[in-house]
């Protein structure tokens, strides 16, 4: 029996004993002398029994799905279903008007509360070391400082023993040039200076109707999936800008190119840059821009000498946490800047980046203990730890700005 099918049957289950509940409570909520009389309303009471059909269900559930099993038979089913029922058998039994309802409702979704927070917590310890373990194993047989400092990337190694194949190079050097060179500093070229003006126009200076508008206009970048944002840098952006280099005379202009990528993920972070930006320019206190204008400060004047200056903590905190986004990000580099790790300055030549290759690593026919796979996880390390420093140097700017003004 399929154990999707269970699953919908338990929560149609869990959902008819909370209307049984309720209607039970209800009943005797109506008799009652008084409103004193009922500890709890009858929404916890029929929540109390919604749970007792749910949650043996579900463990069950659970618990043959951790064994492996791929679907629960004839006899497992009615097991499921049978606990579900009893468990809204021996709540509907204790249903009374003096029954603490409310304090097992909240109870339990305290513990469900509790259960997802070290879910995540569990989850994020589980993949930090599977990178740090698997990278242990790469480090063991290439040397840290090769791995760190090398300029040269060619990770081609032998697929079997028999076979003759170069032995790999993996300096990631040019990897860690590449990522930054798109991320950091193409990209938050046009997304800081775009985002920043656009939040200041949204926030000061447009009409009430003006902002409804093109702020909702201007997020929508955000939900655009980046895969679109990879074809329209590979078929638009990307061609454009070889011809633009072959018109400067760059004759080793690529069709593939750190500008191509970074422009479109520049435009692809800019309604991250302005919502932040717009956050911290609203939160200024309006006290501060009363006193610049009775001080006869012009709008302008204001929002450059006062209101910029106070969001600014805030700003940079934003634009830390665009960075860690945009050197993340994977489709739009793979389809637009290509693929050659070369350490470069010329934005109209094709570089590299570590998400783009830790997709071509864990690709194709390799072996996952070789030091070409095993590549993938140190370099899934080392972009962890950047985004971690960048995000938490980020969060602490940002509480400082809080800080100041709440």
């Amino acid at each position: 029996m399929d154990a999707t099918f269970l699953l919908l049957l338990a929560c149609g289950l869990a959902l008819f004993g909370y209307v049984l509940g309720r209607q039970r409570a209800a009943a005797f909520t109506a008799r009652a002398p008084s409103w004193r009389a009922v500890h709890s309303r009858p929404g916890f009471h029929g929540s109390f029994v919604a749970l007792a059909v749910a949650i043996p269900a579900l463990l069950l559930l659970g618990i043959w799905a951790a064994v492996g099993r791929p679907g629960p038979s004839a006899v497992g089913a009615a097991i499921v279903l049978l606990a579900g029922l009893a468990g809204g058998a021996l709540a509907l039994r204790r249903l009374e008007p003096s029954f603490r309802a409310r304090t097992w409702v909240e109870r339990a979704t305290m513990l469900v509360l509790l259960a997802a927070s070290v879910l995540a917590i569990v989850t994020t310890v589980g993949i930090v070391l599977s990178l740090i373990v698997e990278s242990i194993r790469f480090f063991e047989r290439v040397p840290v400082t090769e791995f760190l400092f090398g300029t040269r990337w060619s990770p081609q190694t032998a697929i079997r023993a028999d076979q003759v194949g170069s032995s790999g190079a993996f300096g990631a050097v040019p990897l860690f040039w590449g990522t930054i060179f798109i991320g950091a500093i193409i990209a938050m070229a046009v997304a800081v200076p775009l985002g920043l003006l656009s939040a200041i126009y949204l926030s000061q200076y447009a009409s009430g109707i003006a902002r409804r508008i093109l702020k909702p206009v201007l997020e929508v970048l955000a939900g655009v999936p980046t895969v679109v944002y990879g074809y329209f840098a590979a078929l638009t952006v990307a061609p454009a800008v070889r011809q633009l280099g072959l018109s400067l005379g760059i004759e080793d202009a690529s069709a593939e190119s750190a500008l191509a990528a970074g422009l479109v993920m520049g435009i692809m972070i800019i309604p991250f840059v302005s919502s932040m930006a717009d956050d911290a320019i609203n939160a200024v206190p309006q006290a501060m821009r009363d006193g610049s204008l009775a001080m006869g400060a012009t709008s302008s004047e204001t929002v450059r000498l006062v209101i910029i200056p106070a969001a600014l903590p805030g700003i940079v905190g934003g634009i830390l946490l665009a960075v860690s986004r945009a050197i993340g990000e994977t489709m739009i580099v793979v389809m637009a800047a290509g693929l050659a790790a070369n350490l470069t300055l010329n934005p109209f030549k094709s570089v590299t980046t570590v998400t783009a290759q830790i997709v071509q690593l864990l690709t194709g026919d390799q072996e996952f203990d070789s030091a070409k796979t095993l590549s993938a996880f140190a370099l899934g390390l080392v972009l962890f730890l950047i985004t971690l420093v960048l995000n938490i140097w980020a969060l602490r700017i940002v509480k400082r700005y809080r800080e100041a003004y709440e």
